[in-house]
């Protein structure tokens, strides 16, 4: 029988506060940024609403991808559909 490391969900989160993430909303709109923390809701698991600093917003819009710096943002989880550590953006 082997022995494998399984990672939960909240622990990859709780692993990323500090570095890069790329965070991918419901809507037209991304965000890349530095992962300063998250809520902790162990139970039901839901997505984590966050907060993000050295932020950049993308947004897709009828005339092009339009980018906006923040200084940080505080983005609600049940918008969320995918998180990406160390992701880039949708630019690289």
């Amino acid at each position: 029988m082997s022995t494998t490391n399984q990672l939960l969900p909240l622990e990859l989160i709780d692993k990323c506060i500090g570095s890069k993430i790329w965070v991918i909303m419901k809507s037209e709109k991304e965000f890349t940024g530095i992962l300063r923390g998250f809520d902790d809701y162990p139970f039901p698991i839901k997505l984590q609403d966050m907060v993000l600093e050295d932020v950049i917003e993308y947004e897709n819009t009828p005339e092009g991808r339009k980018t906006t710096k923040l200084e940080q943002i505080l983005l609600n989880g049940n918008n969320i559909t995918m998180l990406i550590p160390g992701g880039e953006g949708p630019e690289s």
